[in-house]
């Protein structure tokens, strides 16, 4: 097993890490590299969080060749994103703070021909904001 010799900076950011319950998959590689800096061999690491001895040595292979950035996600394979965020917000202005002329409010059909999107593009806005 590779040594792991985290600076205080990074014990300090893992720590924060291991706190965040928003990435929960980020805290758990955080507690994976904290345990295994502490000298626990991939076995007890695997046992103690619950996870596979597999999962703990990719972690912290990971660490050991990229530090800090290797416990970040990578890109995820697909197309990249089509829509950028200030024409989301566009849609989401005029569904919210505007109204169309002579109609009480937006279709979708109608807000896609003002914006130039598509009609779907608008309705799934609307879907992933509930709208």
């Amino acid at each position: 097993m590779a040594p792991l010799a985290l600076s205080d900076a990074e014990r300090a950011q893992l720590a924060q890490w291991t706190r965040n319950r928003q990435a929960r998959a980020l805290a758990l590689r955080a507690r994976i590299v904290l345990r295994c800096d502490a000298g626990r061999s991939n076995r007890a690491v695997a046992a103690q969080l619950r996870v596979t001895t597999q999962t703990v040595g990719k972690w912290r292979a990971r660490f050991v060749a990229q530090r800090m950035q290797g416990l970040l996600d990578e890109p995820r394979p697909g197309a990249p994103r089509s829509i950028s965020d200030e024409l989301v917000e566009a849609v989401l202005a005029k569904t919210l703070h505007e109204h169309p002329p002579d109609a009480e409010r937006w279709s979708s059909r109608r807000l896609a021909s003002a914006l130039g999107i598509s009609q779907r593009a608008v309705l799934r806005i609307w879907r992933a904001f509930d709208l």
